[in-house]
């Protein structure tokens, strides 16, 4: 069944070409396209395309179709192009022509960008709540860790006294910033784009507001072209978002690995977290995180190829917006198992505490000496060549009590100020009206009476 078939054959080579892998992709839009015609059905019969009595019907219908998807027991038939298809037939075989209905004032257009904006919510709302439990796991750490110190570097060369505290609380903030993203993300995909068809609107007297409380969203694309030109960007701009949160997890999963190495010896795992080498018995290898960085640094590569997509079509649907999902729909689940996995690896690190009892690590203390004789009165240029001159003599002897108070650092990690940052940005999200929405129409509570 296709729902644009005016009893012509298409060629096989081609149909087969131009669906692609687009139903395998729909199995993860599946549910938000039910709870969609969940909403546009109740707005059909407020304008009266459907009766009272049919709109039960479907409601009915959908609802048990929505436990199926839920249960795993849905499948897209041979003949069904994707899953709109697949849930008219469904309703047609149990309903007759009131099934034939659900279609009123609606495009495959608008519902691919409903289904796709309900499935980033969902997926973001995931998303944010795993990045909150590493950035946890990270402030824990950096407190744990805080009087332990560690060379920082420039370069890749010894530069300054760091600490394990300052390391692990840097990614905590990096992932508050990244958080910030999504928020802003968020708010794109939080927009209902239900009602503008095939990107020219409808004859019907459609009330969009109401599908746009129905499915709780904070506001709606107002302008119907607008609404189509927004299939592609709103996936590209939560792509730089997810690609954010990749980033983050990438550097320091390289970070990880660096310190893993005998001639660092910061860190280590658990030898369960390690895997070996089939020749050589000595080896405890850091492939997880080394996984992790391969795969966040695919995920970063998922803007380019949005943008690569999109940035030479002009207004209007082209198919090529098909392909989008392929990468698009996936990359969720791959970021979701590397938070999960950076959760578990993080929470299980050891932290080698005697680091900077190595003498190689002597020089790291050398700007600590410039401004001890800046303080004494040495004009800056002078103590800073005085310490030079003994570095190159070989006569530099380093003090290795060391004194930090300004904001964020060794010695005030303002983590705190850190943890009030991620809960402003926590609680901006608002996913409990979306929540709401979608239990309402599940649990039939208040059938299209938003303000009862």
């Amino acid at each position: 069944m296709k729902l644009w078939d005016k009893g012509t054959a298409i060629n096989k080579l081609i149909e087969d070409f131009t669906i692609g892998h687009d139903t395998e992709m729909d199995f993860f839009l599946a549910e938000f396209d039910v709870i969609g015609s969940l909403a546009h059905i109740q707005m059909l019969e407020s304008i009266g395309l459907l009766t009272s009595s049919e709109l039960a019907l479907l409601t009915k219908e959908l609802r048990e179709i929505y436990h199926e998807i839920k249960k795993r027991n849905f499948v897209i038939e041979e003949g069904s192009e994707d899953v709109h298809s697949q849930v008219e037939l469904m309703l047609t075989r149990k309903l007759g022509d009131v099934g034939k209905k659900i279609h009123s004032g609606r495009s495959r257009n608008d519902q691919v960008l409903l289904d796709l904006k309900l499935f980033t919510r969902n997926e973001i709302k995931t998303v944010v709540e795993q990045t909150a439990e590493l950035f946890e796991i990270l402030t824990a750490q950096s407190e744990k860790y805080q009087q332990v110190l560690m060379p920082g570097y420039t370069h890749l060369q010894v530069a300054m006294p760091s600490s394990f505290g300052l390391w692990f609380g840097a990614y905590a903030e990096s992932l508050s910033d990244d958080l910030l993203l999504l928020q802003a993300t968020y708010r794109i995909a939080d927009q209902n784009p239900l009602g503008s068809a095939a990107g020219y609107g409808s004859s019907f007297p459609l009330n969009r507001q109401m599908t746009t409380d129905l499915l709780g969203f904070e506001s709606m694309n107002y302008n119907v072209v607008y609404a189509q030109m927004g299939r592609g960007k709103m996936e590209k701009c939560v792509a730089f978002a997810l690609a954010s949160v990749a980033g983050t997890l990438s550097k320091m999963a390289y970070d990880v690995c660096l310190f893993m190495s005998q001639n660092f010896n910061f860190v280590s795992l658990p030898d369960e977290l390690t895997t070996g080498s089939s020749i050589m018995p000595h080896k405890k290898n850091p492939d997880v995180f080394e996984l992790l960085r391969s795969h966040c640094n695919r995920i970063q590569s998922l803007p380019n190829q949005i943008l690569l997509m999109t940035n030479n079509l002009p207004s209007g649907y082209f198919r090529d917006l098909q392909l989008i999902k392929e990468i698009y729909l996936p990359a969720f689940a791959e970021l979701k198992n590397c938070l999960t996995i950076a959760s578990f690896a993080i929470s299980n690190i050891k932290v080698n505490e005697k680091i900077m009892d190595d003498n190689r690590y002597d020089y790291v203390y050398s700007v600590e000496e410039v401004n001890r004789k800046v303080l004494l009165g040495v004009p800056f240029r002078d103590a800073y060549r005085q310490v030079g001159e003994s570095i190159n003599k070989g006569n530099f002897k380093p003090d290795k009590n060391i004194h930090h108070t300004h904001e964020g650092s060794i010695g005030n990690l303002c983590l705190n100020q850190i943890r009030e940052k991620m809960v402003k940005t926590l609680n901006s999200f608002n996913f409990g009206k979306a929540e709401k929405a979608f239990n309402k129409l599940i649990s039939g509570d208040n059938l299209h009476r938003l303000n009862d």
